[in-house]
């Protein structure tokens, strides 16, 4: 189906010197780090191909263990941000340590046979038809098949899409023995993304074994509930959930049939719309939906599973896509910031699984070769990601969606364009700015006519500056701004106000979390203290702190006039300390 918007392909835009760019050389150096022969040891294992000489140390451990039922998930994942890092960016050596890894896979895959490439035995799927206990295979096994989609569609890789099409001739033959209601009871178990991958390969192919599959993996015990508005997700497993939906997704891309689009605005008006979230823009507690606007009972060392964070900017960003509705990339901005960056280590680059709200929580981070958790894989593609939520086309020129330093190559009919976006440091300002400066310049090789369009985040405290060329620009809409003209030499200067805000949770308005912009503060501190000030106005309990050190504004504040003070720093900034995120604010007598 034809999108409203459609994304500038990654490697058109660059990444500039930014705390994202930063995030994403950290995840590159991890990504390449790790050695084909313990990514492919559990592939091996399986094929029967080679046998460990490896110390202990020196082999891949927690979900990847070979006594682990998981084991081989991540591989998967490290395909699809291999294949990111190289649509990004071109980068050759990614790509080349990834074709090598397929190759691998195609090794396997002959000497299992000719079709089966799993690192786990076909046995586990018969298990889980005959009601036995296994720790989710589909999901395991979608990881791999997504990876090897990834590798054809970011880099062109033949031999992938060969792997992918002679497994699906397995799965194809599996289901085929079972009945609807057999495969509903199957489907229960955990089964991830399988229905994308189907939906994916038959968008390649357009073969009706590749349909059979789309039908096969359908979920009418969880899509048809979910479209007749009953609240199917308070208390279910979050991440079971958003995968198979992506899947409903890619279905009506490929198909075209209304009712999978239905499954997936019926799944966002229940898990967002309907439910709330907290400050950072996460949801769950424990790995499951929070009821519908009650968190407070829900704080915990186990909130915002990141792969939960990382699957609904997914869905996010198609929503965008389809519908051109400038709030799905609000929500995504938020959770960039207080999901994606707060779970990754600043320094180390690891990720962590959860990341608490409850008072004094600290963040448990992985390590590099011992957890792999679901969330090292999550993470690991989502910092892949930062080139390709920035610009979209539209049917008449450019959205501006995400403000992150970055250059953009573009082709506007004969001419070449060429987007340069900086962060302004507005160094002149005599206190800490309460605002965001943005500078975009558009040069052309010869003049081209169409409109810019500059989303108008969420966050603003003030009506936006726009000057185009040193002139203003009108500013009458509070979604976005659009310019229609022809562009050759252009500079565009805008201002985004910004305040520190407080965000309630539903239930207990109360208490309240502290924003600066998009960015959720954290307060340093080891347990929960109530403050005293205007819970609306966070300006009466807290300023900013070492506001600047020479040229550089700093992000910290303080409180004042509290019985005891406390730091406040920007969630994604926490690693190992201490920290609390809702306060009780209660006004002075």
């Amino acid at each position: 189906m034809s999108p409203t918007l459609t994304p500038i392909a990654p490697r058109q835009v660059a990444l500039l010197p930014s705390i994202f760019k930063r995030r994403y050389d950290l995840n590159r150096a991890y990504v390449m780090s790790l050695s084909n022969a313990n990514l492919l040891q559990n592939f091996y294992l399986e094929a029967a191909l080679e046998s460990f000489r490896q110390k202990p140390e020196q082999i891949h451990w927690g979900w990847e263990a070979p006594t682990c039922q998981l084991r081989g998930h991540f591989l998967g994942h490290w395909l699809s941000a291999a294949a990111g890092l190289y649509a990004a960016t071109g980068d050759a050596e990614a790509k080349a340590k990834a074709d090598a890894v397929v190759s691998e896979l195609a090794r396997c895959q002959e000497s299992n046979g000719g079709e089966w490439a799993g690192s786990i035995p076909p046995q586990y799927l018969d298990r889980i038809a005959a009601g036995q206990r296994i720790w989710a295979p589909h999901y395991t096994l979608h990881k791999t098949l997504m990876g090897l989609y990834d590798m054809y569609a970011l880099t062109g890789s033949a031999q992938a899409l060969e792997v992918l099409d002679r497994w699906s001739r397995w799965f194809h033959r599996w289901t085929g023995q079972f009945t609807r209601a057999q495969l509903d009871d199957i489907l229960d178990v955990e089964t991830g993304g399988m229905l994308e991958v189907w939906a994916n390969l038959y968008g390649v192919t357009g073969r009706a074994d590749h349909l059979d599959l789309i039908q096969r993996y359908d979920r009418p015990r969880l899509f048809e509930p979910l479209l007749a508005g009953e609240d199917v997700l308070t208390n279910m497993h979050a991440n079971t959930t958003i995968p198979e939906v992506l899947g409903a997704a890619r279905a009506w891309e490929v198909t075209g049939e209304p009712r999978w689009r239905a499954i997936v605005e019926a799944y966002w008006r229940q898990a967002v719309t309907e439910r709330g979230h907290f400050a950072t823009g996460g949801q769950t507690s424990g790995e499951i939906w929070t009821p519908r606007h009650e968190q407070a009972a829900r704080l915990s060392d186990k909130n915002q599973e990141h792969c939960t964070v990382y699957n609904m900017m997914l869905l996010a960003d198609r929503l965008l896509r389809w519908t051109g509705d400038l709030a799905y990339a609000d929500y995504y901005e938020r959770n960039l910031y207080n999901g994606i960056l707060a779970q990754q280590h600043r320094e180390t680059g690891m990720i962590a699984y959860f990341l608490p709200l409850e008072p004094g929580g600290v963040k448990a981070w992985g390590s590099p070769t011992d957890d792999f958790w679901c969330c090292h894989g999550t993470l690991v593609q989502a910092h892949t990601l930062h080139t390709s939520a920035v610009y979209y086309e539209g049917a008449d020129g450019l959205v501006v969606s995400q403000y992150i330093p970055s250059a953009l190559d573009w082709q506007r009919g004969a001419a070449r364009v060429r987007v340069t976006q900086t962060d302004e440091p507005q160094h002149q300002a005599t206190r800490r700015p309460e605002s965001r400066a943005v500078r975009l310049t558009v040069e052309c090789s010869e003049p081209a006519e169409f409109t810019l369009t500059l989303r108008l985040p969420w966050w603003l405290a003030g009506a936006p500056t726009v000057l185009l060329n040193g002139a203003p620009v009108a500013t009458d809409s509070a979604r976005a701004i659009s310019i229609r003209r022809t562009w050759q030499t252009d500079r565009l200067e805008i201002t985004l106000p910004k305040r520190l805000t407080s965000y309630g949770l539903d239930d207990q308005p109360s208490t309240v979390a502290f924003m600066d912009g998009p960015v959720v503060l954290a307060g340093l501190c080891g347990e929960e203290r109530p403050l005293i000030g205007d819970r609306d106005d966070p300006r009466t309990l807290m300023a900013p702190e070492n506001e600047r050190e020479w040229t550089t504004w700093m992000t910290g504040y303080r409180t004042y006039g509290q019985e005891r003070n406390i730091r406040f720093v920007p969630l994604y900034e926490v690693t190992d300390q201490p920290y609390t995120v809702y306060f009780p604010v209660r006004p002075a007598r």
